[in-house]
């Protein structure tokens, strides 16, 4: 079996076409409302020419695309989407990292999830995870302290008597 069968047979393939043809077709269903053809001028001068020369070309290399491919193992093309997928696992981390900042703060929000990402990566030895919060402490030093990086405080900070409130939201 040569490297060209290899890369041709792998999983995937049947996944992205059908992928990019949905896309193609999606940009098809846009073409007219996106671009116009007016009554003046030359064909290949008319603004929606040549976006439709690109779309069309889309969809027609991208239905050729997955006949090509349609004899794929779907349990395999399945596998595939699903590695495909677990990126969008550390954009949830991001959001729930984002979302919890204005309420618990900077500080906490930042050390929590470096301790957190830690653990996702399999790291359990506590000199590990206090690694972890240290470094989520130095970063919240460099930028909120040292670098003056306006970051609003958390609404937890309310809580706090005043003088000990103002130096966390300036410093933390």
């Amino acid at each position: 079996m040569s490297k060209r069968d290899v890369i041709r047979k792998g999983p995937g393939g049947l996944l992205f076409a059908a992928l990019f043809l949905a896309f193609s077709l999606f940009l098809l269903s846009q073409l007219g409302a996106e671009t116009k053809f007016s009554a003046k001028g030359k064909l290949f001068a008319q603004p929606a020419f040549w976006p439709a020369v690109g779309v069309f070309g889309m969809v027609f290399f991208g239905v050729l695309h997955l006949i090509t491919r349609w004899r794929a193992n779907i349990a395999a093309e399945m596998a595939e989407g699903a590695i495909w997928l677990r990126p969008f696992e550390y954009l949830a981390w991001f959001m729930a990292y984002v979302s919890a900042a204005p309420q618990i703060g900077y500080l906490a929000a930042t050390v929590i999830f470096m301790v957190l990402m830690a653990l996702r990566a399999g790291y359990r030895s506590a000199k590990r995870l206090i690694a972890a919060a240290l470094t989520g402490l130095a970063i919240v030093l460099i930028f909120k302290t040292f670098l003056q990086v306006k970051i609003p405080g958390g609404a937890v900070y309310e809580a706090l008597p005043d003088a000990i409130r103002n130096f966390m939201i300036v410093n933390f």
